[in-house]
């Protein structure tokens, strides 16, 4: 199955753990589990900061 990234729709998705993917176009790590999507930042240090819809829609623009 295909996965495409939830915030640009680009197949340049990678897997990085159980459910847990990235994308290399919008450089966003995610976890699907069912029909639930949560976005995070990475920050400098490598930590994952979960995005709100309001910081994701910031981003598109």
């Amino acid at each position: 199955m295909q996965q495409y990234c939830p915030i640009c729709n680009s197949r340049a998705v990678g897997k990085v753990g159980s459910d847990q993917f990235y994308c290399w176009e919008c450089f966003v790590e995610y976890s699907s589990l069912g029909n639930q999507i949560k976005v995070y930042d990475i920050a400098e240090d490598g930590t994952l900061e979960e995005l709100e819809m309001a910081d994701i829609d910031a981003t598109l623009i």
